[in-house]
Parts: C-alpha cells; structure tokens; sequence
C-alpha cells in the first residue's frame, strides 16, 4: 500500500468521526429532553435559551467538521502534488555525464594516401638500340650509379669499330709520309734545288693528313660512344621497383620505359588532405604513417605541401618522406597521422557529439537538471576523443551517453561517468 493512499484513507476516517460525534451530540441533547420532561415537548414553554445553546452547540460542531475537512483538503491535494512531481522526478531518464575541463591536446591531422618512390628514375633505350641480349637485374635489386641492368646486340657496331680504327691507320699512314717528304725538302732548300713554294706545299699536305688522322679517330671515339651508349645503365645508385625487357626483346629509343629505379631507396606517402587540414601543417613537421596490411609504423617528415587545390577534389597533398622498408611498397596504401602542434581545449568522448542538418552539438545538462542542445564546432580527433574547438568552456555537465534520445529542455537524471 502505498503512502499517498493510507493518508487518503486517514482523511476518510477523520471525517466519519466527526459526523458520529455530531450525530452523538443530537442524540444526547434529545434523551436528555425526553428525560427530563415527563409531558411532551411544548414550543410554546419557555425553554428558548436552552433551544437556542443546543443550535449554537451543534453549529459549532459543523463548522469544525468543516474546518477539518478543508484542511485535509488541502493537506491532500499538496501532499499529491509533491508525491507526483517526486514520481516523476524518479521517472526522468538518467543520463551520464562528464565534466571535461581543457587539456593540452596534441593537434593530429589524419590522412590516407598512396605510396611512392620520392625520386622515380626511369630508364629506357637511349642509342640506336637493337636486340636485347642479356638482362642483368631483377625488381628488388639494389644496384650501383653506372651499373649495366642489360646489354643489347653491337656486332654491327663492332665492325664500324674496326673499320674505323683501320681508317686512322692509313690516315696516320699519309701523315707519316707527308712529314718525311717535308723533312727532306727542308734539307734541299738552302742548296737550291726545291722552292719556298715547294716547301709550303709539303708542309700543307703534311698538316692535312695529319688532320685526317684526328678525323678518324674522332669517328672512332664516336662509334665507341654509340655502342657503348647500347647498354642500359642505372643513372644512379637506387632499388629496381620495375623490369619491362626480356632477352630477345628489341628496344629502341621509342621502346619506352624498361627499368624503374628509386633513387636511394627513399620513398614517400602522397597524403591527400582537405582545405582545412592543409593549412595546419607546415614542411619539416613529424608523421607517422602505418601501410595498409602491416602492423608496423614509420616515422616520416613532411617535406612538401601541395602549393595548390585540386578544383575539383577540393584536396591538396602532403608529401611525406620515408627511409626505405621492405613495407614502403610503392603502389600500397597507407594512412598517416601527422602533428600540427598543441591546442588547450575542452575533449570529449565520440558518443557525446551528435550531428543533424544544423551542424554538431551536445546535451548540456543545467542546474535544473534539464538537457539543453548546444551547438559546438569540432576539431581533430584523437585516439582519447574529439577536441571541442567551439562551444564548451570546459565546465559544464555533458551528455555523455544516451543523448540521441533526448530533447532540448527535458528533465533527466544526472549520474557522473565513471574514471577508467
């Protein structure tokens, strides 16, 4: 049984007695009448005063009857009212809540991006080209500045060679014999016998052969350079990421890419990054990218930020740098948290932001005890929550938990949330 109905219960008993005691009190002034007199009650004897005490008496009686019955009226009635408002003070939903406070927050800027060479070397076919002999090299290797990666077919060069270097013989040949013929008329000259222009004549035909021998071997030197350029050599010293050539294959300057070399082995993370994230983050700045598939994390920096928007995307790129790692495939994806410095500001747990076509907000709960909506502007998220960068000083009593099922102004019932 409950309290508010043995207090009704109570009122009911009262207002009985008090009826019986009126009902009682006729009764005596009656029987003592009849007691009394031993003739009939007469209206016209002259017992007015008493008549007139016994109405008093039993107004009197009424009225307190009455009294009584108004104030447990009221006593009632605000008894319920107080035992309701306390029902549904019982019956508001309880809700957890938290006081964040601020805290120095270590700004992280997360991104995804693909993975790449820093420097991409491709190397191709720059001579005449011809028929692949031999392919030194495999995807994987690492290989020197210089170094051949494959050889094609110089037979036809290789007889060039010789007829040239059999060119230079015959012209080092006439140079030999013009110098003697010019030696021999120098000696005849103060005797008389060969003229000055006979003498200049030698000596020209002299500097012409010896100018043909320097023309040979100028073509020489040529040849060797062409066959020489036949084989494909890594520009630098790096990791094979491609081989695009087999043996017997022909390659020419046309034959496109065969080899693909990342200088030094460095490779990077092309991070794709919104407006807004862009312009938190600045070259030289730390990174930690984590490859899709690997439980592994390298450290990077980035060195350079996109100087310009993709109008289309509405996304710039953040290029962040890497030391070699069997992990750093180029090609793989990966995602990257990179710093932008600190921010003091209130955080909160993921589940105490709610969102709706007017933006993010959370339940703050009042003195009153009554959830209010409050519009917020989030910052970066952070493994221990999102950074509240507009909207809370700190100090209020959040919702914590349960408040996609709140309305504004309705009243709960607070519970603070547990410290882990």
């Amino acid at each position: 049984m409950s309290f508010l109905t043995i207090r009704t219960s109570l009122a009911v008993r009262i207002a009985k007695a008090t009826a019986v005691t009126a009902m009682n009190y006729d009764a005596k002034i009656d029987t003592a009448g009849d007691e009394g007199d031993s003739a009939p009650f007469n209206p016209l004897d002259g017992n007015d005063e008493e008549d007139r005490l016994s109405r008093r008496r039993i107004w009197i009686v009424v009225a307190v009857a009455t009294l009584i019955l108004v104030g447990l009226w009221f006593f009632l009635r605000f008894s319920n009212s107080g035992t309701l408002d306390a029902s549904a003070a019982n019956q508001a939903p309880a809700v957890t809540v938290t006081v964040p406070g601020k805290a120095n927050v270590a700004a992280v800027v997360n991104a995804t991006g693909t993975l790449a060479a820093r420097r991409e070397l491709p190397v191709g076919s720059v001579g005449e080209g011809g028929q692949v002999q031999r392919v030194l090299v495999e995807p994987g290797e690492w290989v020197k500045a210089g170094q051949i990666l494959a050889v094609i077919d110089r037979s036809v060069q290789t007889q060039q060679q010789a007829s040239l270097a059999a060119q230079i013989s015959v012209a080092e040949a006439d140079e030999r014999l013009a110098q003697a013929n010019l030696e021999r008329a120098l000696k005849l000259v103060d005797r008389g016998f060969i003229s000055k222009a006979d003498v200049d004549r030698l000596t020209a035909t002299r500097d012409a052969a010896a100018a043909r021998v320097r023309v040979a071997r100028a073509q020489l030197g040529e040849m060797q350079a062409r066959t020489r350029r036949l084989n494909i050599v890594a520009p630098s010293a790096g990791l094979v990421l491609e081989r695009n050539v087999e043996p017997g294959q022909v390659a020419t300057s046309s034959s496109g890419v065969l080899f693909r070399i990342a200088k030094g082995g460095e490779m990077e993370l092309l991070a794709k990054l919104g407006e807004d994230e862009l312009a938190k983050i600045s070259t030289g700045v730390r990174a930690k990218v984590t490859p899709v598939g690997s439980g592994k994390s390298f450290t990077g920096q980035v060195w350079q930020v996109s100087p310009v928007i993709d109008p289309q995307t509405r996304q710039g790129e953040a290029r962040i740098a890497l030391s070699y790692a069997p992990e750093l495939r180029p090609g793989g994806f990966a995602s990257a948290d990179i710093s932008a410095g600190t921010i003091v500001a209130p955080r909160l747990p993921e589940s105490a932001i709610l969102s709706d076509a007017k933006g993010s907000y959370v339940y703050v709960v009042d003195k009153d005890n009554k959830a209010r909506r409050r519009e917020v502007k989030t910052g970066w998220i952070t493994a221990d929550g999102i950074v509240v960068s507009e909207g809370l000083s700190g100090n209020e009593r959040i919702v914590t938990r349960a408040g996609a099922f709140l309305s504004d102004g309705e009243t709960v019932r607070p519970k603070p949330a547990k410290e882990s």
